[in-house]
């Protein structure tokens, strides 16, 4: 437990958990020597606002093991919302407050673009007040980077949201961000309520030809400069990565971070490693999430197969979770072996001994795994094959490999 309370101490740990939340929820660590982590966006659009498809997501999420949530409604009434998937989510629960502040220009000032400084940090205090545990902040982005953006050849141009309003805001008034500027006042907020800071890449690559571009490094420089003032006043702190990375430059992405934001928390969205993906980003970007997470990320933010097409539906909420929570232990393996290999060698063992029960119940998807198992012409129960080999099941065959020497060790560990 000491080097637990050390490591939160020195930021290397956080424990997101937001002091006015009153509802009984399941609190993570996020960081070195703690299991990798999996987030799941879900949310309404200006074009499709649906509460309650919103909470069947939200159910779902925790139904499969999602670590944290993430509601990026900016459609609809997105404060009732985020207090209704509140209490449907009772797990780490994250933000994006420019989301609110842009459906607040919509529907009060019928511009995004006429948003007041105000509103950018009245969004940020009511989703503290409301209890959420940690929000992405887009600080890093600050006029002068704005300006360079108009200049600088990029191939899929500025993809995150947030990003893009704080950008056409700063340069229509010529104004600072107002997250960067008022960043002391947000802070003081944050200490109050005791909400955790997930400073946001405005300019991650939305394209692998745009990967560790000059924009992309320079915010990273400026959100490692606001993690060290956040640390300064107790605040915690995790930063956020891409996005878009080829396979060959993930692993060169997470050390590039590292040097610059010391040793913090990583939270990376995939990285996709591929753009051509759609209606199966949830595979290309889980590629990507077990390499960058065995190399060090510790929050991983899933895709769905509906990324850059449509919202996702329930389904495809769990197809993403899935696809990252493999990718997820997957780096585990790596980074605790010791810990995670137990699961992978209890599963062996119920293998080698055609254990169905246990091997279904071990499974990271145990409703699929038992459906796809009891399809036409499997025999049911234990110590029978699969409809896969058959009789020529290897345990079958040589039944000799179902005992060996190793079971005391193997049930030891497990």
């Amino acid at each position: 437990m000491e080097w637990l309370l050390q490591k939160i101490a020195s930021g290397s740990i956080i424990i997101p958990s937001n002091n006015v939340r009153k509802q009984k929820i399941h609190n993570v660590g996020i960081g070195r020597g703690l299991k990798t982590k999996v987030n799941v966006n879900i949310g309404t659009s200006t074009l499709n606002v649906d509460p309650e498809a919103e909470v069947k997501k939200a159910r779902t999420a925790v139904k499969y093991h999602a670590d944290t949530i993430m509601d990026l409604s900016d459609g609809g009434d997105v404060g009732a919302i985020r207090r209704t998937l509140l209490e449907a989510a009772p797990i780490t629960f994250g933000t994006v407050p420019i989301y609110e502040a842009y459906n607040y220009g919509v529907s009060v000032h019928k511009n995004p673009m006429n948003l007041t400084e105000d509103d950018f940090l009245k969004a940020f205090e009511n989703n503290a007040k409301d209890g959420v545990d940690y929000t992405t902040i887009h600080a890093g982005i600050t006029k002068e980077i704005a300006k360079r953006i108009l200049q600088v050849q990029r191939h899929g141009g500025i993809v995150s949201k947030g990003g893009t309003i704080t950008a056409a805001w700063m340069l229509k008034y010529d104004k600072e961000n107002p997250y960067f500027e008022h960043y002391d006042y947000l802070i003081e907020l944050a200490r109050r309520y005791d909400v955790t800071f997930s400073l946001g890449d405005a300019l991650r690559p939305g394209s692998i030809l745009d990967s560790h571009d000059e924009l992309q490094v320079q915010e990273m420089i400026n959100v490692a400069r606001l993690t060290r003032r956040a640390h300064q006043q107790d605040v915690q702190v995790m930063v956020e990565g891409p996005g878009h990375v080829p396979l060959n430059e993930v692993a060169a992405n997470v050390r590039l971070a590292k040097s610059l934001i010391g040793d913090v928390p990583y939270y990376v969205l995939g990285p996709l490693v591929t753009d051509v993906a759609s209606g199966h980003d949830h595979i290309a970007s889980a590629i990507g999430a077990a390499v960058s997470a065995s190399e060090g990320v510790d929050l991983l933010c899933y895709l769905t197969p509906s990324e850059h097409l449509a919202l996702p539906d329930a389904d495809e909420v769990k197809a993403g979770l899935i696809a990252y929570r493999i990718a997820a232990h997957a780096a585990d393996l790596v980074k605790i072996r010791d810990k995670a290999i137990k699961w992978d060698m209890a599963m062996t063992e119920a293998r080698r001994t055609l254990d169905w029960e246990r091997q279904i119940a071990l499974s990271i998807d145990p409703e699929e795994a038992a459906r796809i198992h009891s399809r036409t012409g499997q025999h049911p129960g234990n110590n029978v094959p699969c409809t896969m080999c058959g009789g020529a099941c290897v345990y079958i065959m040589l039944p000799q490999q179902r005992r060996y020497e190793k079971d005391k060790e193997l049930q030891q560990a497990g």
